[in-house]
């Protein structure tokens, strides 16, 4: 069940490993697509922007579960490499006590704090109920966010993409059935489509910790196993913490701008919500490329292969900047197309607002194959403090736009905060991977930089 990606064809095996890992994303973005076209249909526009008002800090607090989450697969992956198994489990189970922990934590704060967050992000009266009761659902279903992502995340670390595909799948039609037996049988409205999501979440989880424990021997945490070593738990908290707040720190950036947005009015809150997801669905193949590269970087580093790992960073660049060429001719001549998929075609100007802000985003749609890859390659080579600066630089750019440009132009200046974040990113990440590549290749010398072995310590 487990897959070393330390020999053999590069760009085969980037490709092999990233496939399933993109059909999984692209199953869930198609779920959240559904979801919110069921949203959209059957109980409105309002219904619509209510789900989408908050989506900003959903992936703040989601984005740190799943960044955090592959961080704790760093070490894992490494470990897998050098072939050194007993360190791995032992990772694997500081790994699910750090887990735990950050799962209390987070659940109780968020949903403690959803109606000071409502209110920061300027949410409309109109739609103030219902978000705030989707928020608050969303956030009682983190400790099954956080199981599933760090189960995935370690499958991944040991060459196994196939199998969080396969659960991913069935969670994704799980979701759909609820979602329309929630929202239009039970009309539970906003909360159902939120309750369907974490109920998928908890099964996809559970399926995960079943299939490690009966199948994946290399991480069946023996007696020996079970013990807390400091070295290991700040370890972690290095490569998981920053790699957390990477995702999080971009989605204060992407806050502001909501809240910006917000402030214009419903119209634009759900023409930016429709035009939200047909840009999340579009941008799961560059994770699941950055993804396999990152991986196949992590494993050989471990294995001190520094040839392959510059020749797998490379592919995955070429990979993502192709795919972001054919997606971005996509979002400009068939944006408004697509957004009729959440919104009636009576709805005129939601349609028109969505439309121009897919037509924008498509024409720097590229420069993310260049950040995704960039930013997970040094991430996976043990840098993610270095890393999670390019967030830092996300963050200012939307910031800057949303406070300076917004107010005096309007939804055109969101249209183009994006692209102005992608840009700077890719500006500060590039050179920072470049230096990182070259650091890991003197370590594998061991003449300089990061240790040969993750625990210097030991």
């Amino acid at each position: 069940m487990t897959k070393s990606m330390t020999a053999g064809n590069p760009l085969k095996l980037i490709l092999s490993f990233a496939l399933p890992l993109l059909i999984g994303n692209l199953l869930q973005q198609t779920y959240n697509i559904i979801d919110a076209a069921i949203v959209g249909r059957f109980l409105g526009s309002d219904a619509l922007a209510s789900v989408g008002a908050s989506s900003s800090v959903q992936f703040l607090v989601l984005g740190f579960c799943i960044g955090t989450s592959l961080g704790f697969g760093v070490p894992i992956a490494r470990h897998f490499g050098a072939g050194d198994l007993k360190k791995l489990r032992e990772y694997f189970y500081t790994s699910i006590v750090l887990t735990v922990v950050l799962a209390v934590i987070l659940t109780v704060t968020c949903s403690l704090l959803c109606h000071a967050i409502l209110k920061l992000l300027s949410t409309p009266r109109n739609i103030y109920s219902d978000a705030y009761k989707y928020l608050l659902v969303i956030f009682l279903g983190i400790p099954f966010s956080l199981l599933y992502n760090l189960l995935s995340s370690v499958l991944r670390s040991v060459g196994d993409s196939k199998t969080p595909f396969v659960f991913l799948a069935l969670s994704t039609v799980l979701n759909i059935i609820l979602d329309l037996l929630c929202v239009v049988v039970f009309g539970l409205g906003c909360a159902g489509a939120a309750i369907a999501t974490v109920i998928a979440q908890a099964v996809s989880g559970i399926l995960c910790a079943v299939f490690i424990a009966r199948k994946v021997a290399v991480l069946r945490i023996e007696k020996d196993d079970r013990h807390i070593h400091k070295n290991k738990v700040i370890n972690l908290i290095v490569m998981g913490v920053p790699m957390g707040l990477q995702y999080s720190i971009t989605a204060i950036g992407s806050m502001v701008m909501q809240s910006a947005n917000n402030k214009l009015g419903s119209v634009y809150v759900s023409g930016f919500t429709a035009g939200m997801r047909i840009k999340q669905f579009t941008m799961c193949p560059y994770d699941a490329f950055a993804t396999g590269a990152s991986v196949f970087a992590s494993q050989n580093l471990g294995a001190g292969n520094y040839d392959r790992i510059k020749k797998g960073i490379r592919i995955g660049v070429v990979i993502g900047v192709l795919y972001g060429i054919l997606a971005g001719i996509v979002l400009i001549f068939f944006g408004r197309d697509l957004s009729m998929i959440f919104v009636k075609k009576s709805a005129v100007d939601v349609l028109d607002a969505s439309a121009k802000y897919l037509f924008c985003a498509g024409f720097f749609y590229w420069t993310l194959g260049i950040l995704n890859t960039c930013r997970m390659c040094t991430q996976g080579l043990g840098y993610s403090g270095l890393a999670v600066f390019s967030g830092v630089t996300e963050m200012i750019a939307r910031v800057a736009v949303s406070m300076i440009f917004v107010p005096k132009y309007g939804f055109t200046a969101i249209c183009f905060t994006d692209q102005t974040a992608w840009v700077s990113a890719c500006l500060y990440i590039v050179p920072v991977c470049i230096h990182c590549v070259r650091k890991a290749g003197l370590s594998i010398k061991g003449k300089h930089g990061f240790p040969k072995r993750i625990d210097g310590a030991e």
